[in-house]
């Protein structure tokens, strides 16, 4: 360990995990990282690339401005056990976009500041699997995707034509992207698509043309989502869009479904998945789990309800009448709640002494064409709940909820939502085993 004076700022630690190779080194939160084998660590990207050695000197300064230089040996890809005050190690990039579908320009005024931040950010991309359409990532960001090998990246194609990309991104550099998404499949970084159709816009002739084009970036593209627009009653002022029908749901899923018979024929991937909603709006069953490739774009709706479905058939396999006795509730949104009365009657099969009423909720905060669970606020599932008989507990999905917190998009609590209710309400995830536990009692 060798002493050295100040040299210039890096990245505040937050927390470092007991029993860790930092906490071992006597990294402590408050220390500053400020490089990584004398390479200056710009973000994430660098410094997940950089531990990876088995060799590391770790340029550490202590809150008195001593700097530690510490030398590391260790395994390959083992994790140094650091927590940073800024999980990107830099500033998130917001997007530059003025995309006519954006959802975040159809909320209302006065709800909490963090929701209306519109992010575009690729590293968030390699975290938490959000999708990005690359107009913010330069050449530079590119060079070090592929240098450092980080994958999937999940991108919002939207459609294949540069000019109505341009349209409906409302960014004159959207067409652009088409030469990073052929670099990065000629490095073999694992990609995953979306595309939000819009009536009108990108669906019809445009769709066949894009599902077609897609071909272009196998086999490094793995998956390929297509989900309806999200439209909320806030849209005054904006692009003038109509909601799909019945009619057009049919046609959607009929497409999406002969372009997976060809890439399954072809490359024995199906590829193009329709988000649950095309089904359930079309009046189609949903597709059997042999269908989804291994549920490649669950966080995009599709597949959520075929694998809880067979989830929650697994988890009572084997179960038998232990003669417990429970009444229960369950909140959810308008889309899912026939699937969920057809699982807990599956349920009361197995348990005849628990039964579960399913309460679906009506989204009058964002609109009834709003009809997903992840977007139901507390004070509506408080107006339309409240005085029911709802039994011994109330189950609401974990999706409802803010990331690691108990408070629904209307900042409404749990707690004040089993005040109102005057109710114990239980949190729920979204596996078909915490599914059964939860109405059965088990959780």
């Amino acid at each position: 360990m060798n002493s050295k004076k100040n040299r210039k700022e890096g990245h505040l630690i937050k927390a470092v995990e007991n029993g860790s190779i930092a906490w071992e080194m006597e990294i402590e939160p408050g220390d500053i990282l400020l490089e990584i084998n004398g390479e200056k660590v710009e973000d994430v990207f660098d410094y997940r690339y950089l531990i990876n050695e088995e060799y590391l000197t770790v340029l550490i300064r202590k809150p008195t401005g001593e700097e530690w230089e510490l030398e590391i040996e260790k395994e390959y890809e083992d994790d140094l056990g650091i927590e940073f005050e800024n999980p990107l190690l830099d500033e998130y990039r917001s997007c530059r976009n003025h995309c006519i579908f954006c959802f975040i320009d159809q909320m209302p005024e006065g709800m909490r500041p963090t929701l209306y931040f519109k992010d575009d950010d690729s590293r968030l991309s390699f975290l938490q699997g959000n999708y990005v359409t690359l107009t913010n990532m330069s050449d530079h960001d590119i060079d070090r995707i592929i240098r450092y090998h980080l994958e999937p990246i999940n991108i919002s194609f939207q459609t294949m034509d540069p000019d109505l990309r341009r349209k409906m991104l409302g960014n004159r550099f959207a067409g652009d992207i088409f030469d990073k998404v052929r670099r990065l499949k000629e490095a073999g970084i694992e990609m995953n698509g979306q595309i939000v159709l819009c009536r009108g816009v990108n669906d019809g002739p445009q769709l066949e043309k894009s599902l077609s084009m897609m071909e272009e970036y196998l086999p490094s593209l793995k998956s390929v989502s297509v989900v309806p627009v999200g439209l909320t009653r806030f849209r005054e002022g904006l692009y003038p869009l109509e909601p799909f029908e019945r009619e057009d749901a049919v046609k959607v899923v009929a497409m999406i479904e002969k372009w997976q018979a060809y890439y399954m024929e072809k490359y024995g991937t199906h590829l193009v998945h329709a988000g649950d909603e095309w089904y359930f709006l079309a009046g189609l069953p949903i597709p059997e789990e042999s269908s989804y490739d291994g549920y490649l774009q669950l966080e995009n709706g599709v597949g959520m309800v075929r694998l809880l479905r067979e989830e929650t058939a697994s988890a009572l396999e084997g179960k038998k009448d232990d003669g417990r006795k429970r009444r229960c509730s369950i909140a959810c949104g308008e889309l899912i709640a026939d699937h969920l009365r057809e699982m807990t009657n599956w349920i009361g099969r197995v348990y005849p002494g628990v039964s579960c009423s399913v309460c679906p909720v009506r989204n009058d905060f964002f609109g009834e064409r709003i009809t997903v669970t992840g977007l139901l606020t507390g004070k509506d599932i408080v107006r339309q709940l409240s005085g029911k008989d709802l039994g011994e507990t109330l189950l609401i999905s974990s999706h409802m909820l803010r990331s690691g917190e108990d408070v629904f998009l209307d900042d409404m609590t749990v707690t004040e939502l089993e005040n109102a209710l005057q109710i114990p309400v239980t949190i729920v995830e979204s596996d078909g085993q915490s599914f059964v536990d939860a109405v059965i009692g088990e959780i």
